[in-house]
């Protein structure tokens, strides 16, 4: 495992043991940081490689992201510059670590710039996994997502993101032509064995 201030994020990075699976960009929530999402990345792809950048912006002490107005209200000029930054800092860090590009792995304000990151830069990402995401951008930008793999997995309980901002997101990412897979589980916005065992799964499909 590698702790790294050199590149424009900090940023942990445990190399794959299985080169030929897909490496995780995995992409914590509010308050979390660089080692939050480790053991989850462990669980669910144990071979592959992990890069866990921590965000950049910082609320109240807790690190995030991107900047919110309020809860579910996001700063969308700093959302659309930080979804920029983080894709430049994918660029680098395959450079610096030798990776082909990552499914990213993100947990509510991560799944959020995951989902920024799919619209704004494509090209960063080769699929997704979107725990707890809503539509991050109101105005989705034009975007050709054709045969990208996206898991969404919803909370039917969670007060934070409405089923109907989910199912937006959905619908949204797949008129771009993304192959997207939303299921609602019941729980609420904290993560479930069912995330985990779903995302598995899936990643297992890869």
């Amino acid at each position: 495992m590698t702790t790294s201030t050199t590149l424009s994020h900090v940023h942990q990075f445990v190399p794959a043991t299985d080169p030929s699976q897909p490496p995780l960009l995995l992409l914590h929530g509010t308050g979390g940081d660089e080692h939050d999402l480790l053991p989850l990345g462990q669980a669910v792809a144990p071979r592959a490689a992990l890069l866990s950048p921590r965000g950049r912006v910082i609320e109240g002490g807790r690190p995030r992201f991107f900047r919110r107005l309020a809860e579910g209200v996001f700063d969308e000029q700093d959302l659309i510059r930080r979804a920029h930054e983080l894709a430049d800092f994918v660029q680098e860090a395959r450079d610096a670590y030798k990776l082909p590009a990552p499914i990213a792995l993100g947990f509510s304000n991560g799944a959020n710039i995951a989902a920024a990151v799919l619209q704004l830069r494509p090209e960063t990402l080769a699929g997704a996994v979107l725990l707890r995401a809503m539509v991050p951008l109101n105005e989705a930008p034009e975007a050709d997502l054709t045969g990208i793999p996206v898991l969404i997995l919803s909370g039917a309980l969670d007060p934070i993101v409405p089923d109907e901002k989910a199912a937006r997101l959905a619908a949204t990412l797949r008129r771009a032509g993304a192959v997207v897979d939303h299921r609602t589980l019941p729980t609420g916005h904290n993560l479930s064995q069912a995330d985990l065992t779903l995302t598995k799964a899936w990643l297992d499909q890869r």
